[in-house]
């Protein structure tokens, strides 16, 4: 049984009355609503969800449990994620080719489905201010196959200096007091204050502050948190409208499951508060959250090439030399390449022997820059390695050079590093695969052992 705070008992029973308050109260001792997402990117790797029940309007999505190492998981062809937490990046409403921000990014499930939308086109800033979460982050891109995503460890102030009214789209899932995770994290208890709820309200007023210089004229916020408190919630959203003269847009998402935000939350008479959307958990979708998306005043319009020129190109990396582009072929044409991949020899370049495509080209100084685009592999003596991200990214058309392991042994000690003997008249580099889902690079040598080229800091404890 969770320990509420009696102001917070107090507080609910205020806003919401005592029978839906006891009602949200009793939710918070249940078992959490466990779900996943099934990455479109990579279809043709089918996964088994016969009987499952659908998640109501997120695409690809279902109840039920994915554990960590099941090869669905590894392989990024399943996201593991809160159903409601679904909800921000959907109503997102991503197209191939915009440049989308997702500013508080980690640990991924939200940047995922953006850069899914994103369909290999246009731009994904997925940035993260923690250096411990953005390695997860980073980690989850990855796996998912994500080609087009700038990832960043900055706060919101460095990246509004760095693209000012740049992006079409931002998702901004901001830290907040996390009473809707109080079941699933129960520790979230006993740091909540009335007063921890008003210090996280100014936090979100100083990350929102700089985020919005980051909007074109015209372009979307998605606004999200994990709390029920309408100090984070309807009055940030009242706030972001008075202050940025934005407008709260219909979501077209009606269900018995979701309700909608309350203009009686806040001081302010707005009655386009009932366009928000609030995920209890006692409506037995998922855990707690809170949704808005709003509109900047003005028109969308191109990049104004003025403005454009006026960018300082980013120091190039050196473009490889024919040697170098030869390496690198020798290798990619056992595979079956992706259709953004095709010309990749007038893209790529080469960074401390790192060989990739980067996903902006522009100057990223007084950013920290933790990846750009897709690391193609490594250039070493007269030859060339296959990076773990290409795996992913090759997971996303059907292949042929793919040794498939054969027992749940196998794959365990796979994953833990070791060397595998296989039969198999593949030589060479080639995708290795457990129960068709493709997860890492193996090569194989003339007497068939699969060498191990699963990364080190992915690797279990024991096979």
């Amino acid at each position: 049984m969770l320990n509420l705070p009696d102001s917070f008992i107090e507080k609910y029973q205020k806003l919401l009355g005592k029978e839906k308050a006891a009602a949200l109260f009793e939710s918070m001792n249940q078992e959490t609503k466990k779900a996943y997402r099934i990455n479109s990117l990579k279809a043709h790797q089918k996964v088994s969800y016969s009987n499952a029940q659908a998640v109501p309007f997120i695409p690809n999505a279902y109840y039920g449990e994915v554990k960590g190492e099941d090869p669905e998981w590894v392989s990024g062809t399943v996201y593991s994620q809160d159903p409601a937490a679904m909800f921000p990046a959907y109503l997102a409403q991503i197209e191939p080719g915009q440049k989308v921000l997702d500013l508080c990014a980690a640990p991924g499930g939200k940047t995922t489905a953006l850069g899914e939308a994103l369909q290999n086109a246009g731009l994904l800033v997925a940035n993260e201010i923690s250096s411990v979460r953005v390695k997860a982050l980073r980690e989850n891109l990855e796996r998912w196959g994500i080609s087009n995503a700038l990832i960043t460890n900055d706060d919101s102030f460095a990246l509004a200096k760095v693209f000012p009214e740049f992006f079409d789209v931002i998702l901004v899932d901001a830290p907040c007091s996390g009473e809707g995770m109080f079941r699933k994290n129960p520790d979230a208890v006993s740091y909540w204050s009335p007063d921890y709820v008003l210090t996280c309200q100014k936090k979100q007023q100083e990350i929102l502050t700089e985020a919005v210089k980051t909007l074109r004229p015209g372009g979307k916020l998605v606004y999200s948190t994990c709390t029920f408190s309408p100090e984070e919630d309807e009055e940030i959203v009242a706030w972001l409208v008075k202050t940025f003269q934005m407008t709260i847009e219909p979501t077209q998402v009606e269900s018995e499951k979701i309700s909608h935000g309350q203009a009686r939350f806040v001081d302010d008479n707005l009655p386009e508060l009932d366009r928000t959307l609030r995920f209890w958990p006692q409506d037995d979708l998922g855990e707690g959250q809170f949704v808005a998306v709003l509109r900047m005043p003005g028109e969308s319009s191109p990049i104004d090439s003025k403005k454009e020129k006026k960018k300082k190109k980013k120091k190039r990396s050196a473009i490889l030399n024919k040697d170098e582009r030869d390496w690198v072929e020798k290798v990619l044409s056992n595979f079956n390449l992706p259709d953004f991949l095709t010309d990749w020899p007038s893209k790529a370049l080469v960074s401390h022997d790192h060989v990739f495509i980067p996903a902006y080209k522009q100057s990223t100084k007084g950013l920290k820059v933790i990846n750009n685009g897709v690391e193609l592999g490594l250039l070493k003596k007269k030859r060339f390695e296959p990076g773990h991200q290409l795996a992913e990214v090759l997971a996303q058309v059907d292949q042929t050079q793919v040794v498939e392991l054969q027992s749940n042994e196998e794959y365990r000690k796979y994953l833990h590093g070791e060397t595998l003997r296989v039969k198999s008249e593949l030589r060479g580099f080639v995708l290795v695969a457990y129960h068709d889902f493709i997860f890492s690079f193996g090569k194989i040598t003339g007497n068939g052992v699969l060498k191990n080229f699963y990364p080190k800091g992915l690797r279990t404890m024991k096979g």
